[in-house]
């Protein structure tokens, strides 16, 4: 929080995305230490989102199937514009907005399936800090998120990843764990396709070289058995949850971390059993999800996200709500976290506009200090004040 400045001219910065690089967007070490600072914020609850209980994912714009009007767009594969808007406290204390439109089919024309804007706004004033370009801000602390839960949750020793969908949430979620867990060697990924998954494999290999294997495998047994750090990065399924990864318990090796910031299915009957310690990113977001989209609307049709069938089986009574864990409080000391090396960790993650307001705070003030970007002005006085 800056206060109020001494005269009415307002100037912000512009960052494009060669700026956010420079300013050091893709450090994953710093943004895993920037998201668990934001989950701890979290769990204390100091912070704001959408909504009237302020635990809102954001606002989205759908469309429909058959428009009756020529030039509105219609439905189809990840077909949206969304806004995520958050402050947070802490020693951030900053607002902000990140926009987003996506559209599957932008990947045929050699464009990103969602493109986004983030603005960083000054917590007294209301005034612009900062307008990036956040398509990096958004992957990086996607990936680090889960990476709080490999500082927390992973075998100190862990060796062995294994990744069903290798996109670039999947990507970044391997360097944030690296970052916490150096002694990573090998990878295994699944994919849909062999040519994209060949793909993915070439990137990780040259971008981490540090690894001594890393292979494509045909299924998602291959990919959990024996792997000591799981992620799921897979995007929605047509098929519904029996098209979404199936983490069988008999795959999942003692002491595995499952990290679930997409789509994946876990038997109800292990999800209850004592063996499924289950922490998520934040039990206000899954709560109100819940009351959003009502006891109607399944887990299915909310990406597949674990944490929302969780809390699906919470409101059935059947999972009591003290077996949902926030990370923030795990962080913090407050709630146990890895007693011994046989416990299995489910880790479901839904994503929320505070971290992307705390990156890009760091972010905004290290631009700020080694002079890079645009500074562009709003007004010197402003007309209708």
């Amino acid at each position: 929080m800056t206060g109020f400045p001494d005269n009415p001219r307002i100037d912000f910065l512009y960052l494009d995305e060669e700026d956010m690089l420079a300013a050091g967007v893709d450090d994953a070490a710093k943004c895993v230490e920037c998201m668990e600072e934001t989950l701890i914020l979290l769990a204390e609850g100091d912070f704001r989102m959408a909504g009237a209980s302020a635990n809102s994912h954001g606002a989205q714009i759908n469309f429909p199937a058959d428009p009756e009007h020529p030039r509105m767009p219609a439905d189809g594969p990840d077909r949206r514009f969304m806004a995520m808007p958050a402050y947070l406290g802490g020693r951030f204390g900053t607002a902000g907005v990140k926009w987003y439109g996506s559209n599957a089919e932008n990947r045929e024309h050699d464009l990103p399936r969602s493109i986004h804007v983030f603005v960083l706004n000054d917590a007294t004033t209301g005034a612009p800090l900062a307008i990036m370009s956040a398509n990096l801000l958004s992957a990086y602390r996607t990936g680090a998120v889960p990476g709080v839960g490999v500082k927390h949750l992973a075998l100190a020793e862990a060796e062995t990843v294994g990744i069903i969908g290798p996109g670039v949430m999947s990507r970044t979620i391997l360097g944030s764990a690296l970052s916490q867990r150096p002694g990573i060697r090998t990878v295994k990924v699944k994919g849909r396709s062999r040519r994209s998954t060949e793909k993915a494999v070439a990137w990780i290999r040259e971008t981490y070289p540090q690894l001594t294997e890393v292979r494509v495998v045909d299924s998602e047994r291959e990919a959990i058995e024996g792997s000591d750090i799981v992620i799921a990065g897979t995007s929605t399924s047509p098929d519904g949850p029996e098209g979404f990864p199936h983490f069988r318990r008999e795959w999942i090796k003692p002491g595995a971390l499952l990290l679930m910031p997409a789509a994946a299915r876990l038997d109800d009957d292990f999800v209850t059993s004592e063996e499924a310690n289950l922490v998520v990113d934040y039990r206000g977001l899954y709560q109100e999800w819940f009351h959003e989209n009502g006891p109607g609307v399944t887990y299915e049709r909310l990406l597949g996200i674990p944490g929302n069938r969780w809390w699906d089986m919470k409101e059935e009574g059947t999972l009591p709500e003290e077996r949902i864990v926030n990370i923030g409080d795990i962080a913090a000391g407050r709630a146990p976290g890895r007693e011994n090396d046989e416990q299995i960790f489910c880790y479901s993650i839904g994503g929320m506009p505070v971290e992307d307001v705390a990156w890009a705070t760091d972010l905004y003030h290290a631009a700020k200090e080694r002079g890079i970007g645009t500074t562009l002005n709003l007004w010197e006085t402003p007309r209708l004040a």
